[in-house]
């Protein structure tokens, strides 16, 4: 049962937007961060600063096949170990222990042979952009996205001070560098505005928006969440949900809180919607957005 109420926030196409989200609340945003760092290394490719299908230096696979999770890396998610080092509290891993940890496994397939879900791939992802800025991953998301678009309430999370701050009161003492890649925290508001500029045509050009869009097909529909098709973009979930036709964004998830991030392009008028929540269960968040969109 979720103890806590769900909240959401909607804008459509026509600027329209509501919802019961806490004005100045913070959440985590968890892996919703991917597609904040794919526009980011997106954006780095129209200034032509990245190649998107060019091999990393020293790797099999490309900046194209990282964003899309079909380099074949393994990750750290399905791990005992990891799980149970978060739940004791104990300090996060090194960069070289996560990476060790998770390619213990071995490579999964070839690359673009397959798809398996990678966080360890954008850990690789954020290296390339902070090395190519020479800024800090949250910089960079500050200076290309946050700045630009006015999300005030958006900021990197990297403490255990601002970890004491979040709506939940569970996340006290929460150490965010367990979030191999790195973890954003904002208003809910602000999650909705930020995936709507980017199908506003305000962050990517129309050609780099339809290269993010390309996507790969994973499989058919999940027990006990909304999607009857799944795939995945570049930074994006991709597919159809029951009642709700296209869905594109992302959902995230740790150890107490939830959230789906989505855009609904099939609605008469369409629809981006950002819901969090707490607990453990990616599917109630998606459930509720894909509900507003249907209401909108």
């Amino acid at each position: 049962m979720n103890s806590q109420p769900i909240h959401c926030h909607w804008i459509t196409t026509q600027n329209r937007q509501g919802g019961d989200s806490p004005a100045k609340g913070l959440f985590p945003y968890w892996s919703f961060t991917k597609t904040a760092i794919s526009i980011c290394a997106l954006k780095l490719v129209e200034g032509a600063h990245l190649r998107l299908d060019a091999r990393l230096p020293g790797q099999p696979f490309s900046l194209r096949q990282l964003l899309q999770h079909t380099s074949g890396l393994p990750d750290y998610g399905p791990l005992k170990v990891y799980h149970a080092a978060v739940a004791r509290k104990e300090e996060p891993w090194s960069r070289q222990e996560f990476l060790d940890a998770a390619m213990a496994q071995g490579m999964l397939f070839e690359p673009d042979q397959g798809w398996s879900y990678s966080n360890i791939g954008y850990r690789y992802i954020r290296e390339l952009i902070e090395e190519t800025t020479g800024t800090p991953i949250g910089g960079v998301i500050s200076d290309l996205l946050c700045r630009p678009l006015g999300l005030l309430s958006v900021e990197y999370w990297d403490t255990l001070e601002q970890s004491a701050s979040l709506h939940w009161e569970a996340a006290e003492g929460y150490d965010p560098r367990w979030v191999f890649h790195g973890c954003l925290i904002g208003s809910v508001a602000d999650a909705a505005r930020l995936l709507h500029a980017l199908f506003n045509g305000e962050l990517l050009r129309s050609g780099t928006l339809r290269e993010m869009l390309s996507r790969f097909v994973v499989g058919g529909p999940i027990p006990g969440r909304p999607w009857t098709e799944c795939g995945y973009a570049l930074g994006l979930m991709s597919g159809e949900v029951g009642g709700g036709g296209q869905a594109i964004g992302h959902s995230g998830g740790g150890p107490f809180s939830v959230n789906a991030v989505y855009h609904f392009p099939d609605r008469p008028d369409p629809v981006t919607v950002a819901c969090f929540t707490n607990g453990e269960d990616e599917g109630v968040a998606e459930f509720a957005a894909t509900k507003i969109a249907q209401q909108v």
